[in-house]
Formats: structure tokens, C-alpha cells, sequence
């Protein structure tokens, strides 16, 4: 399955694009909750690298965020968010292995990356069992 989007979807926002209110972050139950309800109403073009890695921990719009994520990578495969070099990294690699099974072709891009970059990962101790997994199931 290939991810089709629309033209315009990074000016969008995660609740346009799956339809879906998330619900109102001013009833959140924690503060990461309240700000996963946020991000879900602005749109993608405004997210930050701590967002996109915040949102795909959360396994929010995968196949919106990870294109996003993969983007950041190119330039910088160690690109930081809030926590440490490598953050947004270690989250697109944590993904499931069912949404790379259902989207070939970001597993492909993602492949390229970190396989060119393999012992560099392995010396920042950010684990790719999960998603080489994800390529087996393929």
C-alpha cells in the first residue's frame, strides 16, 4: 500500500486529514496527552522535530508524520527533538512492524537510510532490531 496524499497535505492538520476530532486538550488527562490533542489540530507544515517524534511515539497519522520524519533524516539522521541526538530516529524505528509491512516504500527510504549508516547507529546505541524486523515480514 502506497501512501497517496493529497497535494496540500502538509497544510493540514492530522484531525483534517483523518477526519477525526481528537477531542478538546483543555480536558486532557496529562500534559502529554493535552499536547498530542494540539498538534493534532495544527498543521503538519508547523510541526517541529519534537513534534513529529512526540507524535509518531504515540503512533498518531504514521503514514502523514513518517514521510515528514524521513525528510528530517535525510539532511540529519541524528537530528535532535527534546530528549537527545537521535530522538526522532529511535521513534520512526520503534514504529510497529505492521505499518511498514503496509507501507513499503517508506520502508524502503527508511532502509537506505540507516543502512548507510549502520555502525554509526549501532555506536549511538539506537536499536534497528524492530524495523530490519519489519523488512523480513515484507
Amino acid at each position: 500500500m502506497k501512501a497517496a496524499l493529497e497535494n496540500n497535505w502538509r497544510q493540514k492538520s492530522i484531525e483534517n486529514l483523518e477526519k477525526q476530532n481528537f477531542g478538546n486538550p483543555d480536558e486532557a488527562v496529562t500534559n502529554m496527552v493535552k499536547r498530542c490533542l494540539e498538534l493534532c489540530k495544527i498543521p503538519l507544515e508547523k510541526f517541529t522535530v519534537e513534534d513529529l517524534r512526540l507524535m509518531i511515539s504515540q503512533d498518531f497519522s504514521l503514514r502523514y508524520l513518517i514521510p515528514l520524519a524521513i525528510e528530517h533524516l535525510k539532511r540529519d539522521i541524528f537530528i535532535e527533538g527534546d530528549l537527545f541526538p537521535g530522538d526522532l530516529l529511535k521513534s520512526v524505528l520503534t514504529v510497529d512492524t505492521k505499518f511498514w509491512t503496509a507501507y513499503k516504500q517508506l520502508w524502503q527510504d527508511m532502509y537506505e537510510l540507516v543502512n548507510a549508516r549502520r555502525g554509526d547507529i549501532a555506536l549511538k546505541k539506537i536499536s534497528t532490531v524492530l524495523f530490519y524486523k519489519a523488512g523480513l515480514e515484507r
